[in-house]
């Protein structure tokens, strides 16, 4: 895990003190559901408000990538071919979820005029990490290659909030991608191997350096790196880690903290054309002229 800064002004990690936590504690460390009281009801209206959206924008769903049950896109484009497309990744911790839950939050990017793309991938443990890693590799190559011919044709910000923003910052250096959003992500995959995430994960030593982002060069596009204010600690430190881990190679990209967000509202920054979410993904394009 990297190192703490004694100055560092984020809140109190338990992870300080790793060895000290028994199983449950250590789960305790990443459990959102549980840090956010009102997190069920959040839940049940993101889903029902993404059932309406889907519903009313119905022209370009189930659209599959791969073979696979959950290997297909739901896109949302809007009627300029040539507008920036956001493509978003769902979180669950690699293992819940899906890209239908969270049709709403194109909502603001689709007023903004930016199309928005969700993949979905398999979810463990049906397969391992790594298969979810190469599955959005997929998805981003069959983007590329047909987003075209659904009117997607312009440069793509990717996107991923909780265990999307790891999917996102592992793909950044993907040669579709023009510049990164990851929100409220997990970058350092060891700890989660001594908790209960890792029952359906299973992650192995190769996968634990390979796909953990703070365990990897940084790559020099563009990519924010926001969180909520209000998110558990090592969400924070995980989101100041890898921001600090790109400063430091000189990669651009700022450090977005979200005034008073926890892990689900944070994602509300995406409901409106002039949200924070939506800003923060035009800000990237404009530092590309």
């Amino acid at each position: 895990m990297p190192p703490f800064a004694l100055d560092d002004p984020s809140p109190a990690d338990p992870r300080r003190h790793w060895a000290d936590l028994d199983r449950g504690g250590r789960g305790a460390c990443y459990d959102n559901n549980a840090a956010v009281a009102d997190s069920a009801a959040q839940v049940a209206a993101r889903n029902a408000d993404s059932a309406d959206y889907r519903a009313a924008h119905g022209g370009y769903l189930d659209i599959p990538y791969a073979q696979g049950a959950r290997t297909a896109f739901d896109l949302y484009p809007v009627q300029d071919p040539a507008a920036p497309c956001l493509v978003f990744l769902h979180g669950g911790y690699w293992q819940r979820n899906a890209r239908a839950d969270f049709a709403c939050f194109a909502s603001g990017p689709n007023a903004a005029g930016w199309s928005v793309a969700m993949p979905g991938y398999t979810l463990a443990p049906e397969t391992g990490l790594s298969g979810i890693v190469g599955e959005i590799g997929a998805a981003l190559d069959w983007l590329a290659r047909e987003g075209p011919a659904h009117g997607i044709a312009g440069r793509i910000v990717l996107s991923g909030w909780s265990a999307g923003a790891q999917l996102a910052a592992l793909h950044l250096a993907h040669p579709a991608v023009a510049a990164g959003l990851a929100i409220s992500g997990v970058y350092d995959l060891a700890p989660l191997r001594d908790t209960y995430l890792n029952d359906k994960l299973a992650l192995t030593d190769e996968e634990i350096e390979t796909l953990s982002p703070l365990r990897r060069p940084a790559v020099h596009k563009p990519l924010t790196v926001a969180y909520g204010t209000r998110e558990l600690p090592a969400l924070i430190r995980d989101g100041r880690n890898l921001h600090a881990l790109r400063a430091a190679g000189h990669a651009p990209g700022p450090l977005l903290p979200v005034a008073n967000a926890d892990h689900f509202s944070i994602l509300d920054a995406f409901r409106r054309p002039d949200g924070l979410l939506v800003r923060a993904a035009q800000s990237l394009l404009g530092d590309l002229r």
